[in-house]
């Protein structure tokens, strides 16, 4: 007997589709082999959402230019575009990753913004939308040692600024990697949505703190 013999078809070649790629992806090959499996894996029925965390999950093991490379071809495969009747809807149709619901701690943050899970498993990954105008509180993620966070711009156009230092322009593709005890803030452009997933690095006695918001001073130097 076969091991996959209890398995149905769609699942054993999803899930052979789903290897393929992520073999593909670590290699580095991004032609024509790797639209097909993408392909064949959206035919024999993995999501959106499930290639989504497949890739970024991956990513973590195989470095941000293989993952973002295999992103932009998933993205166009992927192309679901759904009618649009509010501003969110209009600008979910233009990323990749879920916009998700409101933000759970929308009260550290000036304006609205939301959260979307992309993956729990081993490395926490979370997608995290503003609306133009909209930024978190400067805050600082404390560790006694290693922690910090890593955002990755997927959608939109946004700022990153530490303490003393210029804000930096965040757009798709952008890869920011925040130290532990640095104090800063990002959020979106004042005319622009906004998205960046969100990857918390473990480290000893790791923990947020939230700060002050970004006054509307300090938020009208930007461009």
């Amino acid at each position: 007997m076969r091991p996959y013999s209890r398995i149905s078809t769609t699942t054993y070649c999803s899930a052979k589709c789903i290897v393929t790629v992520v073999s593909l992806m670590a290699s580095g090959i991004t032609d024509s082999s790797l639209t097909y499996h993408l392909q064949n894996a959206k035919a024999h029925g993995v999501t959106k959402e499930e290639i989504a965390a497949i890739i970024t999950h991956a990513t973590m093991y195989v470095g941000w230019p293989k993952g973002w490379a295999v992103f932009r071809l998933a993205k166009e495969i992927w192309d679901e575009k759904t009618p649009a009747a509010t501003e969110k809807e209009k600008y979910q149709n233009t990323i990749f990753f879920p916009v998700g619901e409101p933000n759970p701690y929308g009260k550290f943050f000036v304006g609205q913004s939301y959260l979307a899970p992309v993956s729990t498993e081993q490395v926490p990954v979370f997608n995290v939308t503003f609306e133009p105008g909209c930024r978190n509180n400067w805050h600082i993620h404390r560790a006694k040692s290693g922690g910090g966070q890593i955002l990755i711009c997927v959608g939109g156009r946004g700022y990153y600024q530490e303490q003393g230092k210029d804000a930096v322009e965040l757009t798709p593709g952008t890869v920011i990697n925040i130290p532990a005890n640095v104090k800063h803030w990002h959020g979106a452009s004042p005319d622009e949505w906004f998205s960046h997933l969100a990857i918390e690095v473990a480290g000893e006695n790791a923990g947020t703190e939230w700060c002050e918001a970004v006054s509307d001073e300090e938020y009208g130097k930007l461009k």
